[in-house]
């Protein structure tokens, strides 16, 4: 999940704080926590290199490197994250697209595994296709949860219960909804679909089901894109995206004989839905 508070414009400042610099991070921690922050540097070394070959990335001169590094702070404890940062108490990390800054907690084992190879896919992932193509927020969120390695398996095992119950969104509600800007206990009204194509309507709770269903559903759509046609054709479909084409241009431009529009897709995905 992506959040955009900066640790620095939350008031707080690292420059008393001892860094450990890679080569593509730079990492700020409280002196008493120099074991949890040499694994955090080791860690996101191995995440960069490991999903910037998953999405093809050119690694250009000094890309993330010298004054381009990526800051990773690492407060004290939770509860000095939570004051610094302003996020909500269940936060245990976040990330600002356009800072480059990470921020988390020593101690969070939940960060090492799950958050900072999260948030390391968004920064790469927008480095490659930039802002300003029609990149949809389930692509983004998708990539990010597929490079959570370690939770794959647990992400599957939780879509195929949605397929059991038939709770399927549209993809053309996941092209239009923003899950971010949902109120909690809000009841959103949503298109469904089920495995055979036909469209249903059903209610969802913003602040669980729904939320919980479109992460979950973007996870599947990429893991469908690079398991059936390969990372190659992803990754030129993310790199048409990133030269501007529209989604749907860069679906043809990269799946030629097999997508030719998000009802394709859908389409596509639903039956692979299907065997799993």
């Amino acid at each position: 999940m992506l959040f955009f508070l900066s640790a620095a414009s939350a008031g707080w400042s690292a420059g008393a704080w001892p860094e450990i610099r890679g080569e593509h991070f730079v990492v700020s921690y409280a002196p008493e926590h120099q074991d949890f922050a040499e694994n955090t540097a080791r860690k996101a070394e191995d995440y960069y290199n490991s999903i910037a070959d998953d999405l093809g990335y050119a690694r250009y001169s000094n890309f993330w490197k010298w004054e381009n590094r990526v800051k990773i702070f690492i407060f004290p404890d939770h509860a000095a994250y939570i004051r610094a940062s302003g996020q909500a108490e269940w936060s245990n990390g976040m990330a600002n697209y356009t800072r480059k800054e990470i921020s988390s907690f020593a101690g969070s084992e939940d960060f090492l595994n799950t958050i900072l190879p999260h948030e390391i896919a968004h920064l790469v992932f927008r480095d490659f296709v930039g802002f300003k193509g029609e990149v949809p927020l389930w692509l983004d969120e998708g990539v990010a949860q597929w490079e959570e390695k370690n939770n794959r398996d647990q992400r599957v095992v939780l879509f195929r219960k949605f397929v059991r119950d038939k709770v399927l969104l549209s993809l053309q509600d996941m092209m239009r909804l923003d899950v971010r800007t949902l109120r909690d206990n809000a009841t959103i009204r949503m298109r469904g679909v089920t495995l055979g194509g036909e469209e249903t309507t059903v209610l969802f709770v913003s602040d669980n089901k729904l939320v919980e269903l479109y992460y979950v559903q973007a996870f599947s759509l990429v893991m469908f894109l690079t398991e059936r046609y390969g990372t190659d054709s992803f990754i030129n479909f993310c790199r048409k995206l990133r030269n501007g084409d529209s989604i749907e241009k860069a679906l043809q431009g990269a799946y030629p004989t097999q997508i030719r529009s998000l009802v394709d897709l859908e389409k596509l995905w639903l039956e692979y839905v299907r065997g799993l």
